[in-house]
């Protein structure tokens, strides 16, 4: 592997923790050690912090203080959101969710169909997107809760999530979306997108590890899942990672602010990235290519290439990328998002994702190093086209 420094493009995994976060983190460090739950004066200076934090992220997402909820992470988060609201109509349900939810999303939707849930699954088109049409007809009288996430982690396409809102509300039902990959890119408006609960995780938008955030719209109702002292207005007991929660705030507004010129900038390093690999790699799919996506996300898939095998040559070859999701490309499991809109899930499908650093001349590094890689794993001897 040549010395030169690695290219880090698994941004949709986790983003590096910004150095303005770092700093908004180590001012609060002396404050923040405190129980914010304690009537103390320390108590009360961590607890001054955390409210500052919480309504800053509300000011954030046009939402109450109050409507905010943090967790340990946004798998916590989208499992609150889904089991809580559920829980809380004191009945078993009819739960509708798109077919290429996270797996935060369908693992918290098995649990409901162990306590007697039915469940749809809303198939997608080949482009990942849920059609409207579709998505109401799967809804049915006794449906407590739709959820469809806002972007996609492994192929980036964005759900038309207000109209799908209002759809739900109109039949009667709850609506909740994981919008762990919108910070950077997509306006987060609860009051425009219509929804009643939204799962976001600071750590891909910049902040610390271990702290995620739920929206939950007033009046919603909600059971908490980790009972104990109450904390979190009664949805999400333990002591709070102040700390962390200072950080994710700073994360949040920075991401707000950088919002529109980082989707200029990062979509057209993707649209260079992706015209480059059709040009001198045959046979290759760009999953989600004809839906509205997110400009960070590019998935590609490479026919006759092993999946292990491109994992294994990209590290080698210098590049950080992901086979789909962090979450379960560590057991190189086929894809359900690419089996879901029609893709080959025997070859290899790449998912690359950008992030603010990424620069122009990484990307033409990897256009340089990807069509002898991909030529060599399928033994042909040939680079280009």
């Amino acid at each position: 592997m040549s010395e030169r420094a690695r290219i880090y493009l698994d941004y949709a995994a986790t983003a590096p923790i910004k150095t303005e976060v770092i700093a908004a983190m180590q001012a609060a460090s002396n404050t923040a050690q405190f129980n914010a739950s304690s009537l103390h004066a320390e108590g009360r200076a961590a607890r001054a912090l955390l409210d500052e934090a919480r309504a800053h992220i509300g000011e954030l997402l046009g939402a109450s203080r109050k409507e905010i909820t943090f967790t340990a992470s946004g798998t916590e988060a989208d499992h609150l959101a889904i089991t809580g609201t559920v829980r809380a109509l004191g009945r078993s349900a009819h739960v509708v969710a798109a077919a290429i939810e996270h797996h935060a999303v369908l693992h918290a939707l098995d649990e409901l169909r162990e306590r007697g849930c039915e469940v749809t699954l809303v198939p997608v088109d080949a482009e990942g997107r849920v059609d409207p049409v579709r998505f109401g007809a799967a809804l049915r009288d006794d449906t407590a809760l739709a959820c469809v996430m806002y972007a996609n982690n492994e192929i980036g396409s964005i759900a038309p999530i207000a109209d799908l809102a209002a759809i739900a509300h109109e039949r009667g039902s709850l609506f909740h979306t994981d919008a762990v990959q919108a910070p950077n890119w997509l306006p987060l408006d609860v009051g425009r997108l219509g929804i009643d609960t939204l799962a976001l995780s600071a750590h891909k938008f910049g902040g610390p590890r271990g702290v995620g955030v739920l929206y939950v719209r007033a009046g919603t109702p909600i059971v908490a899942a980790i009972p104990g002292g109450g904390q979190e207005f009664g949805r999400r007991s333990g002591t709070e990672n102040v700390v962390g929660i200072a950080g994710a705030a700073t994360a949040l507004e920075l991401a707000a602010g950088a919002r529109e010129e980082n989707f200029r900038r990062i979509g057209g390093l993707r649209d260079r990235l992706e015209a480059g690999v059709l040009a001198t790699i045959p046979n290759v799919r760009v999953n989600a290519g004809g839906s509205p996506r997110l400009p960070s996300i590019s998935s590609c898939s490479f026919a006759g290439v092993d999946p292990a095998a491109a994992l294994m040559r990209c590290d080698l070859e210098g590049l950080a990328v992901s086979a789909g999701s962090a979450c379960t490309s560590g057991t190189l499991e086929p894809s359900h998002v690419i089996r879901a809109i029609g893709g080959d899930v025997a070859s290899a499908t790449l998912r690359f994702s950008l992030g603010e650093t990424t620069t122009a001349a990484e990307i033409e590094r990897v256009l340089a190093i990807l069509p002898n890689a991909v030529a060599a794993l399928r033994g042909t001897g040939a680079g280009v086209k």
